[in-house]
């Protein structure tokens, strides 16, 4: 399936992997590109030398293309943005935040640049900075998210921008991707169903967790501080939203939450820990390799669309 994002990353399928912190690491990104999609090291808050050394541990299990997600709130984002420069990374994703400062030193060593937006007004922008697509994230979607959905983002962004849009937010298999194609978007991105690959290093508890959850698991926090998150609910969530209609402040909230995602990924921790995921974990239902997953995802998809 040839698009104008297929053509730009030099991929083979429209599917790129989310930048997903404290999951999307060597392992997976590696996997997923060598699928024949994009698969990305995700920045998170790690030292610009933490990403450095996933980006060569990538580039060892695959000759690829393989991208980084830089999460510009990081303290180390002005590091992380260097080391893409320095490391010959062809393809930069950024969330939280502008991207702009680093748009000049990108685009000079000729990356691409892909910001994820949640609104028209941030779509808009980033083309006219420069950036060569953008990713139209709507609110199904794990982790930070915006107040839109994807249904009604997606559209609005590709009739706002002449650069190419991928969709993201509730999208896990090849229906999916044949809706995000319908609203006008040229790749799509997931990160949900990945986290349960066989690549990937999340632990087993945190699987099994998306891989059981039903249509309602899904909870959102922090939208009183606007700062809404989506994780599946457990005794983490429900303290946050006790905490929170009791009118603790930001800093306090966000002081509970500290290292509770990497307590789930790495621990296996699904009952204090953050379990980010996205809405459609209730469509998994089983572990697969990034292969098998991509493969089922197009066929699926290219039947769909009638390719």
């Amino acid at each position: 399936m040839k698009t104008r994002i297929t053509e730009l990353l030099g991929v083979e399928h429209p599917i790129i992997q989310g930048g997903m912190a404290w999951v999307a690491e060597h392992h997976l990104a590696a996997a997923v590109s060598e699928a024949g999609g994009l698969g990305l090291i995700g920045g998170a808050n790690a030292p610009g030398e933490v990403v450095r050394a996933e980006i060569r541990k990538a580039k060892e299990l695959t000759g690829k293309t393989i991208g980084v997600n830089v999460m510009l709130l990081s303290p180390h984002a002005e590091d992380v943005a260097k080391v893409v420069v320095e490391e010959g990374i062809k393809v930069v994703t950024t969330g939280a935040g502008n991207p702009e400062k680093y748009m000049d030193m990108w685009k000079a060593a000729g990356i691409k640049v892909i910001p994820v937006v949640a609104s028209v007004a941030l779509a808009k922008r980033m083309e006219k900075y420069g950036a060569d697509a953008v990713v139209a994230e709507g609110c199904e979607s794990g982790g930070h998210i915006g107040e839109q959905t994807t249904m009604t983002l997606v559209p609005q962004i590709v009739d706002a921008v002449s650069i190419p849009v991928i969709a993201a937010g509730g999208i896990g298999d090849g229906r999916g991707i044949a809706a995000a194609f319908m609203l006008g978007a040229e790749a799509v991105q997931i990160g949900t169903r990945f986290v349960v690959a066989k690549e990937s290093i999340v632990h087993d508890n945190y699987k099994q967790r998306i891989i059981k959850a039903k249509d309602i698991d899904s909870a959102v926090t922090g939208r009183s501080h606007g700062h809404p998150v989506r994780s599946l609910r457990n005794q983490m969530t429900r303290e946050y939203a006790r905490l929170e209609e009791e009118g603790k402040s930001f800093e306090e909230l966000e002081y509970m939450t500290l290292g509770t995602l990497r307590k789930a990924v790495q621990e296996g921790d699904i009952t204090n820990g953050t379990v980010m995921a996205g809405q459609i974990a209730g469509m998994i239902s089983r572990e697969q390799t990034c292969k098998e997953m991509i493969d089922e995802m197009m066929e699926q998809a290219e039947r769909l669309l009638g390719r």
